[in-house]
Formats: C-alpha cells, structure tokens, sequence
C-alpha cells in the first residue's frame, strides 16, 4: 500500500477548489427549513388542531432558519430572497389547493383532501416542485435540486425545479414520470406514470445550457402512462389528449387526440359542440 500522505496528497489534488466550494449548505438546516415549510403549506392537514400560534411559531422558525441557511451559503440579496420566499408561501399554498382539488376531483379512489395530501405521492412530489421552484427563482439552484431530488428518490417522480407549471396541476400514480428544466405546462394538466417530457437531444452538452429543451403543454391536456414527448419546439395543443406509449418529437394542434394504432402514431381532432361556446 502506498504511503498514506502521498495517498492524502493524491486526494487534495482531484478535489474541487473553485469559488463555488465557498457556498456550504447547513444541510441539517436546511432540510429543518424544509420540513417546517411544508408543514406550514399542509399545516391544517398535518396538525388539523392547530392554533393561530403553532402557525405563528413556524412562520417565525422559518423566518429565522432562512436568515441562516442564506447566511450560511454567502448568498447575494440575502434579504430580498429572504422576503420573496416568505411572501410567496400563500401563493404557493394557493397553488396546491388547485392540485388537491383536481385530484380529488380526476381520482374516484381518492375520499377526502386529507387523504391526498398524507397519502398520495403525486401530491408529495408537487409540494416538493412548489418549494423548490421558489429556490430556483431566488438563484438558488443547488438547494433546489437537493429538495427536488430528496423528492425524486421517495416518490420516483422527478421534476425539475426550473419547469414552468401552472394551476391545478393532477398526477396520477407517478412513478417513473420526468420533466425537464424547461418544460413549461400550462393550467388543468393531468399526467400518468412513466411521462417523460424531455430533451430531444443533449449531444451538445452545455452548449445547450439556457435554451429551450424540453415541451411546451399547454392547458387541459391529459398524457397517458409510458407516453414520452421530446424537444423544445414540441408544443401539446390546448385540450389535446396524448395516448399511452405514444412517442412525440412535434407538435399537434389544440384538441387532439394522439394514439398508438396498428400503423403507428395517429392524430385526430376531437370533435367540438357547436353549441357550447369557448371561454
């Protein structure tokens, strides 16, 4: 065996030493803002006795967690990400009130909001989403990722904190679904498991870092299990349904319905109410 210093020096030698090593995560910290976080966002779930003080007590623990945790990371702007991640906890709560309503609403399995949010990891995995897109925003992208894969690896949904997702957003099942940074998907979706919505191609590497590579879906599309839609340009018309196992690399227009037949991938448009006028 060789000598323990030279194995030492060998070490210190393939280790990082960028500035970026400067950035240290508190991770019992940081994972303790985490949970009070989503115990604020669930709290009349999680603690259905709470009081007006129990919620006082964690706003004020995250209030001073979050002070430490950005502190800690020599963030910049420390106190306006600090105000825009506690000013942005009622929307966020907002927004999963629409995910807990489609679902109870798109499940017929589901009996109550509590069951939800205790027991679907659909649900689990877009809470996680919901908090870590706030990291992604204030420029925090490596505790984003760390709270959306500590999600990944208990849900086996993976999504990216960088995508766009907008009101009401339903996952049924889950498992093994995968969006992209730059997804972008509209109000009213609904996915299956096994869903990937992802990058065409990555051939160029870090080339392609900040452009658009991953689909656009826009409002009230529902994408069956196993389906996988690629690339940046690919837009899912409004209202479009897509099959499962279905394979896209382009768009389809608003009202489609996409499906696996005997002869490949086919596309039709469902057929409109002449009678029902569009909002």
């Amino acid at each position: 065996m060789s000598d323990i210093k030279d194995i030492q020096q060998n070490l210190e030698s393939l280790y990082a030493s960028d500035e970026d090593q400067a950035k240290q995560i508190d991770f019992p910290l940081f994972y303790s803002l985490i949970d009070d976080t989503k115990k604020v966002l669930t709290l009349d779930y999680v603690e259905p006795d709470y009081t007006k003080e129990i919620l006082s007590d964690y706003l004020q623990k995250i209030d001073q967690k979050l002070t430490l945790v950005l502190t800690k990371f020599h963030a910049d702007d420390i106190q306006k990400k600090h105000d825009f991640y506690i000013d942005s906890l009622p929307e966020v709560r907002r927004l999963l009130n629409g995910s807990i309503q489609a679902i109870l609403n798109g499940d017929p399995a589901s009996d109550s909001p509590r069951e939800v949010v205790l027991c679907y990891p659909g649900f689990r995995a877009i809470l996680s989403y919901r908090i870590a897109h706030l990291l992604y925003e204030m420029d925090l992208k490596l505790m984003a990722r760390t709270v959306s894969e500590l999600s990944h690896r208990s849900t086996g949904i993976d999504i990216n904190p960088g995508a766009r997702i907008g009101e009401n957003f339903f996952i049924d099942h889950g498992t093994g679904i995968v969006v992209g940074e730059t997804t972008i998907i509209g109000n009213d979706v609904k996915l299956y498991q096994g869903v990937t919505l992802g990058a065409l191609s990555l051939s160029r590497g870090r080339l392609l870092k900040g452009l658009k590579r991953h689909p656009t879906v826009e409002d009230n599309v529902t994408i069956y299990s196993n389906a996988a839609i690629f690339g940046g340009d690919t837009v899912i018309g409004k209202g479009s349904t897509i099959g499962a196992v279905v394979y896209l690399t382009h768009s389809v227009p608003p009202d489609s319905i996409v499906y696996l037949g005997n002869s490949g991938i086919r596309i039709i448009q469902k057929v409109k109410n002449p009678f029902i006028k569009e909002k």
